[in-house]
């Protein structure tokens, strides 16, 4: 079974507090309830690129230009128990936008202190490479999950060889 070809982008400004990252809760979908990265698949056609530029102006009604995308790595979620969830996963940064991040169907955004990541509240897989992209990083990730599917098994972290991030 393939992998969904999936983009994660975390926006990331200065604040009072030091520098922030904006994520959102889980409304609908897969991981409802969770707080998660915005993003979504990649559709027939698309690059992971414009896959992410859309994702966040259709989640949180900003616009991101492609050229302001920072290819941060990329992650390979396993799930042994539920291969059908497993996702191969573009990440990107950015620290330039236009709008203000505002609330839709699928995501509630709210900005975090990267130094304060709400990690019990998110996927137990984030604090194993968010904090390390975020920093500058270029990883490429693997984590397996247990078969709870929600547990990490395994984690396994290599040097990220920017392929173009297409798949």
């Amino acid at each position: 079974m393939t992998a969904a070809h999936v983009t994660l982008c975390f926006l990331l400004r200065d604040g009072d507090a030091g520098q922030e990252v904006l994520l959102g809760r889980k409304k609908t979908g897969f991981g409802t309830g969770k707080i998660v990265g915005v993003g979504g698949h990649v559709e027939s056609g698309e690059t992971a690129a414009e896959a992410v530029c859309r994702e966040v102006q259709e989640e949180i009604f900003v616009h991101v230009e492609e050229s302001d995308l920072i290819p941060a790595g990329t992650v390979d979620f396993v799930f042994p128990a539920k291969a059908e969830w497993n996702m191969f996963t573009t990440v990107y940064l950015t620290g330039r936008w236009t709008g203000e991040p505002a609330e839709s169907d699928e995501i509630a955004p709210q900005w975090y202190r990267v130094e304060g990541l709400p990690v019990e509240q998110m996927w137990a897989d984030a604090e194993h490479w968010l904090p390390a992209m975020i920093s500058g990083q270029r990883i490429a990730v693997e984590v397996v999950l247990a078969d709870d599917n929600e547990s990490v098994a395994e984690v396994h972290t290599g040097e990220w060889l920017d392929s173009g991030a297409a798949r």
